[in-house]
């Protein structure tokens, strides 16, 4: 046997990271049951949906999660008859550690304070190696149901594992560890059916502990969703929620509700308390369980749209069949309704916390950009995700929302105005916002990646268009106050030249009132993607569709009344132009198109000086 055997080794920076699971862990070290135990229900879930479309790998008659402690032995067994795994499952599941990030987790788990320490194992998908918290060994035989052959994976949690053919009766798995000296507490057969009663009792496979050579039942198996609200604890939902979220945290909302009538279904979903490490803006499908009658059938079945993904949680029906195929589901129009009653209560959920402003902001620093996304791809809900945005703005501290900004709009005011960019502070200090500012017209901070993308969706909100403040040319003259001090310089002939010197890099050079301080701005013209949208296409290495952006001077900056003086003369107004053009980049955030030449023109020019 021993010619059979494979070792495999994790990697140096893996091996790093279970040392780190193994001993940063310790004060919530049952939790490692609840990750084995929801991971066998799991499996069963996944081999009792797969039944449905092949017979061969059918479950047993009545399929239970089995733990066995063996003192004797120093072993604890959790037995399963689910899908099991095969050579190249076991490689690819227990062989790849924190997939999301190995080191990202590493460093988080290593600098996190000890109570958020457990988040970190469930939002990083390595549940499975905090059984080397307890085990100084791990043994995995598994079977793939619809195979004849098994295997044996063992590691000792120190950067390597082996793999070896093995034998195993039926399909399924069986998880051996070979407990640590100071986890004697884990061979006790109630201690283990209290934590499956506090982690698990809700999971509907029978869990069943060895006690005296007898199984005895450890949990009740009872489908939450389907209890009324009055007979749930809120210890009861949020443990419910942490089983099927795979988290640690407080849900922040709880949804839970029975619909019948034209449609008949049972609901409980869960909006979380904290942002997940492995972000969400990755995996773009939301993964709702369906269930039918109780019985799980997939987290596939876009119960919910891709912006509302960050929701966990189970719709279970009674009108569609327990054989139901994954074609069927996305041609069901059982599944269409459900999925709009689903959408339309989240709405509805979203809507009435966004009335506690307080509340609301957490909600919306973990979740906003993915809300976003529905603005720009989902027309038949942009109106309701409207009333649910949040922003920074110029004018007011905090977040604030569209309809709080349009009860403060100047006299005269014809738009709701919006910036984009990197970083919101940066944002506030931009000299995009000078002519607003002189004359107290708000204007929103935009600094999401998303939010180069949905402005051009939502039109308008409360019959007041959405406008970039860097797009085409913005006329504030409706609005009272902020004259602009001093003279305007006649800067037709510079324009002219100017515009020569920039043909190649601009569309346009014009004047402009919206600017105090500073002598040039950049604007985009008036179609096509605004200067923050140009930027991230320029990052990816993509072309901006041929649009140039506009340079806008100040006719009343002393820089350029005084270039406008010498423009006809002026020798080195091309090297000028080409340095105005690099300061209002900087001034946006950009970087200069040649640094060196920038600096060139930079150093002549204080030579002048």
């Amino acid at each position: 046997m021993s010619e059979t055997v494979e070792r495999h080794e994790f990697g140096a920076e893996v091996g790093r990271l279970l040392d780190l699971v193994v001993h940063a862990l310790y004060s919530e070290r049952e939790i490692f049951l609840r990750e084995l135990v929801a991971n066998a229900a799991d499996a069963v879930d996944r081999r009792r949906f797969e039944a449905l479309t092949d017979p061969a790998l059918t479950l047993p008659e009545a399929p239970k999660l089995r733990i066995l402690p063996d003192k004797e032995a120093r072993t604890l067994t959790i037995s399963d008859a689910g899908i099991g795994m095969g050579k190249a499952d076991l490689v690819e599941h227990l062989g790849t550690i924190a997939r999301s990030g190995t080191l990202a987790f590493a460093k988080s788990l290593a600098e996190a304070p000890a109570a958020d320490k457990p988040s970190l194992i469930g939002q990083f998908g390595v549940g499975f190696y905090s059984a080397f918290m307890v085990a100084d060994r791990v043994e995995v035989t598994s079977r793939r149901a619809g195979t004849e052959e098994a295997w044996l994976w063992a590691s000792e949690g120190r950067g390597d594992y082996t793999l070896a053919p093995a034998e195993r009766a039926e399909a399924g798995t069986d998880i051996v560890l070979h407990m640590k000296g100071d986890a004697e507490e884990f061979l006790e057969p109630f201690r283990l059916q209290t934590i499956i009663r506090k982690w698990a009792d809700h999971i509907a496979i029978p869990i069943t502990v060895a006690r005296d050579g007898q199984d005895e039942p450890a949990n009740e198996g009872t489908a939450l969703w389907r209890k009324a609200k009055s007979d749930v604890t809120e210890e009861q939902y949020a443990e419910f929620y942490r089983h099927v979220a795979h988290a640690f945290d407080t849900p922040w909302a709880t949804l839970h509700w029975r619909a019948e009538g034209m449609l008949d279904f049972a609901a409980l979903l869960f909006v979380p308390g904290m942002k997940p490490f492995q972000a969400v803006e990755g995996e773009r499908e939301s993964r709702v369980r369906l269930h039918v009658r109780r019985m799980f059938i997939t987290e596939e079945a876009g119960l919910l749209p891709p912006w509302l993904r960050f929701v966990h949680g189970v719709v279970d029906t009674e009108d569609l069949p327990l054989n139901v195929s994954r074609e069927m589901l996305q041609a069901t129009p059982v599944l269409a309704r459900i999925r709009k009653a689903v959408t339309g209560r989240v709405l509805s959920e979203l809507k009435a916390r966004a009335k506690e402003p307080e509340d609301y902001a957490k909600f919306w620093e973990n979740f906003g950009p993915v809300l976003k996304e529905g603005i720009f791809e989902d027309a038949e809900h942009r109106k309701d995700i409207a009333v649910l945005l949040r922003f920074r703005s110029s004018a007011v501290e905090g977040w604030t929302s569209l309809a709080d900004y349009v009860s403060r709009m100047k006299e005269g005011q014809e738009a709701i105005y919006v910036l984009s960019g990197d970083d919101a502070a940066a944002l506030a200090a931009s000299p995009q916002l000078e002519g607003f500012r002189a004359k107290s017209v708000e204007v929103l901070l935009l600094s999401d990646h998303i939010d180069a993308f949905w402005p051009d969706r939502l039109t308008e909100f409360e019959g007041k268009p959405v406008r970039s403040v860097t797009q085409g040319t913005v006329d504030l003259s409706k609005v009272a106050g902020g004259e602009a001090a001093g003279e305007a310089a006649d800067v037709t002939a510079l324009l002219a030249l100017l515009k020569e010197a920039l043909k190649d890099q601009v569309s346009e050079v014009r004047a402009t009132g919206r600017l105090v301080d500073s002598a040039v701005v950049l604007a985009a013209p008036q179609y096509g993607p605004d200067l923050q949208m140009q930027r991230l296409l320029r990052r990816a290495g993509r072309e901006t569709g041929g649009a140039l952006p506009v340079l806008e001077v100040n006719p009343r900056h002393a820089l350029i009344a005084r270039l406008a003086a010498n423009a006809a003369g002026d020798p080195l107004l091309g090297e000028t132009a080409g340095l105005l053009l690099d300061l209002a980049r900087v001034q946006d955030g950009d970087v200069p198109r040649e640094p060196a030449a920038f600096a060139r023109r930079v150093a002549a020019a204080l030579a002048l000086a």
